[in-house]
């Protein structure tokens, strides 16, 4: 019988890798937490409404990705695409904005599409997401690319570069859509089908196309930021005015728009050369009508996501320096030294001290080569004749100095040894 593997797409995170994610998750709060962010965590499982009317239904994820089904109580449900439409979910369902008018939240979790795999992308992916409500100030928009940047460098991405645009909002966008759709009339058989497809339904979305023979038409269509109207340049000037604050090095891409129906004015994408084709690793945008979108009060709101996966690939390759290694191994010598070292394993690990021991009875070479493999950085050695003693030896793994320590008061003397070094 063959054995059952991982379906295609999801990706196990085994041992060798969790010290990494937990290495980015620890900046992530330490960083979002002196922003003023607070955590929220959201189901995986939403009603599909949700992100027909969140995201958009002419958007590729609703139309072609999403993993839906019908449960049974005849009701349509979706694994979460994205998390920004189940945040505003919970942030209307609960009311949070009637116990403060401007909400600073994020999360952290899988999402689902179902995509072609490639190297950085996968169908079970993780993101970080961060949201922040109430505020319209163009301040803010400059605020929260300051904080992705800050949390990037963080990490260890040495040159993270922000690129940004507007995309004005659905009063001036009409203009545009009539300026675009006469441009890429006469020119659809030079465009994918999904293209000639949107320029009748949702013509911005042809500039997030990726096939090459539709970027090359797109190229020479007109600008969205030439249509915008007074107030979305002036907010898309303030927010480049309050980024130079910072001397934060940013690029105006006219051709950016992101994939999702609901971002208005402002929006940005950190990309990265390392990470190939796939450059992108984190983007967002100004969303002031989605709430009022999707039955709450008319509130504005501007967001962020980071790919997890492709964070994770920029980190070194050395997964050993993210993980804690333990601080004692204790190699057992003899029957009596084994029941005597199994509870003082267990009690050293119940005051914190990271500590393993051998089961096995094996000898002592052997259980200081799986010490120096652990990268254990102490070894105390306790054999049945050092027990009769009352005395038991204490080995740097990395000098190699060793020590006799007294067996009466061990636990405290191995506790402040290990914490003094």
């Amino acid at each position: 019988m063959q054995p059952i593997t991982a379906v295609r797409g999801f990706k196990d995170i085994l041992p060798e890798e969790t010290g990494k994610w937990q290495f980015i998750e620890r900046q992530v709060r330490e960083v979002f937490a002196a922003f003023g962010f607070r955590e929220i965590r959201i189901p995986i499982l939403e009603k599909t409404d949700l992100f027909k009317r969140g995201i958009g239904e002419t958007t590729d994820i609703v139309e072609k990705e999403m993993y839906t089904f019908l449960d049974r109580g005849e009701e349509y449900l979706t694994l979460r695409p994205e998390a920004t439409a189940s945040v505003i979910r919970a942030y209307l369902e609960h009311s949070l904005y009637a116990a403060d008018p401007v909400a600073r939240l994020y999360t952290i979790g899988p999402m689902f599409r179902r995509e072609r795999p490639q190297k950085g992308r996968f169908r079970q992916f993780h993101q970080i997401d961060v949201e922040l409500l109430g505020l319209d100030d163009p301040r803010t928009d400059a605020e929260v690319m300051l904080m992705l940047i800050h949390f990037l460098k963080c990490v260890g991405l040495s040159e993270p570069a922000l690129e940004i645009n507007t995309l004005g909002c659905f009063d001036c966008r009409p203009a545009f859509r009539k300026a675009i759709t006469g441009f890429l009339k006469g020119k659809e058989d030079q465009l994918c089908d999904d293209c000639r497809r949107r320029i009748h339904t949702n013509p911005l979305r042809v500039f997030d196309c990726k096939n090459e023979r539709c970027a090359e038409v797109i190229h020479e269509a007109p600008r969205l930021i030439e249509y915008i109207c007074d107030n979305c340049r002036d907010h898309f000037e303030q927010v480049q005015s309050s980024l130079n604050l910072f001397n934060l090095s940013f690029v105006i891409n006219p051709l950016m728009v992101r994939g999702l129906d609901y971002y208005t004015k402002t929006a940005f994408e950190v990309t990265t050369q390392s990470l190939g084709a796939q450059n992108a690793i984190a983007g967002g945008g100004r969303y002031d009508g989605l709430v009022r979108d999707l039955g709450g009060p008319d509130i504005p709101g501007i967001g962020f996501a980071v790919g997890f996966e492709r964070l994770v690939a920029l980190l070194p390759a050395d997964a050993a320096s993210f993980h804690q290694n333990p601080e004692l191994f204790i190699a057992a010598l003899g029957p009596d030294a084994q029941k005597y070292a199994f509870p003082l394993c267990n009690r050293l690990r119940m005051k914190g001290i990271y500590t393993e021991m051998d089961y096995l009875g094996k000898s002592l070479k052997s259980q200081m080569k799986r010490a120096d493999k652990l990268r254990c950085r102490h070894a105390l050695i306790v054999g049945d004749r050092e027990l009769s003693m009352g005395r038991l030896e204490l080995r740097n793994m990395e000098t190699g100095a060793q020590e006799t320590i007294d067996l009466e008061g061990i636990e405290k003397i191995i506790e402040a040894y290990i914490k003094a070094r």
